[in-house]
């Protein structure tokens, strides 16, 4: 049930939607999603999926939601922090720079596509130090994304979610791998994505929309809402995936609208749009 909403959802033209917890937990669809997408292309409702998940690539991604029966999304509308944080090195580091990555396919992907010379250990210095979520984060990858930082390279985060959520629970994220490299290393490092405003910034630019009509529309208050908010953006809290009405409360974040699922929000905006 909508518990709360300032929003007019006639005047949203454009939709920035994260992805775990709002479309799915991990292989599992959450209710409602194909007939999501099916309303925002009847609408003509422009949107951009821009996940702080920096594990799988944007193929990865249209794989997935292939499997849940949604054939309506492009790699185009696909954004990762992966991709976020290729497009922040870009501004500094030319093409050809070494860097040493923890993390997965995705971020690798994305930084060889951009151009980058992936290190496989601290053998020769890397400027940068670009780490996310890496499942088979062992000690040694650890041990050599220290060594770097400590050298003098630039670290770099992907996203500084905590957790990520999946059927079991919340599990640990790339801001759980972040705090341990920063421990050992004694540097903060900087934060691409989401509630950064870069993602942002790619997000509207691709949709050509102004945020004024344009709402984020996601399941964490520190990332998707606030970040949302900094942007300038409406806010469309989903409380399947982490946070709900209650953290809310806790934190003082409150977005726009508050919603049990991409269903219940479906649901509400047909019945606005058909009168």
């Amino acid at each position: 049930m909508n518990t709360r909403t300032h929003l007019d959802l006639t005047q949203i033209h454009g939709l920035v939607i994260d992805g775990d917890g709002v479309l799915w937990q991990e292989n599992t669809p959450l209710p409602g999603l194909v007939e999501f997408f099916d309303f925002l292309k009847t609408r003509g409702i422009r949107f951009m999926l821009a996940t702080n998940n920096a594990t799988k690539t944007p193929e990865q991604f249209l794989q997935k939601l292939h499997r849940f029966g949604v054939s309506a999304v492009k790699r185009e509308q696909i954004l990762t922090s992966s991709l976020a944080t290729a497009a922040y090195l870009r501004r500094t580091y030319p093409p050809g720079t070494r860097v040493y990555v923890v993390g997965q396919d995705g971020l690798r992907q994305a930084l060889e596509e951009a151009g980058y010379i992936l290190l496989p250990n601290a053998d020769e210095p890397a400027a940068a130090v670009v780490a996310g979520a890496d499942f088979s984060l062992t000690y040694e990858k650890a041990k050599y994304a220290v060594f770097h930082i400590r050298r003098g390279a630039a670290f770099i985060g992907t996203n500084a979610d905590a957790t990520f959520p999946t059927p079991e629970g919340l599990a640990p994220g790339a801001g759980s791998i972040l705090a341990l490299l920063e421990t050992a290393s004694g540097v903060k490092p900087t934060i691409v994505g989401k509630p950064e405003p870069l993602m942002f910034e790619i997000a509207l630019e691709k949709l050509d929309t102004t945020p004024e009509t344009t709402a984020m529309l996601g399941d964490r208050l520190e990332t998707d809402i606030l970040g949302g908010q900094r942007a300038g953006l409406k806010t469309i809290l989903v409380t399947s995936g982490v946070d709900s009405e209650e953290s809310c409360r806790q934190k003082g974040i409150w977005p726009d609208a508050i919603f049990s699922g991409i269903k219940e929000l479906t649901d509400t905006w047909a019945k606005i749009v058909t009168g």
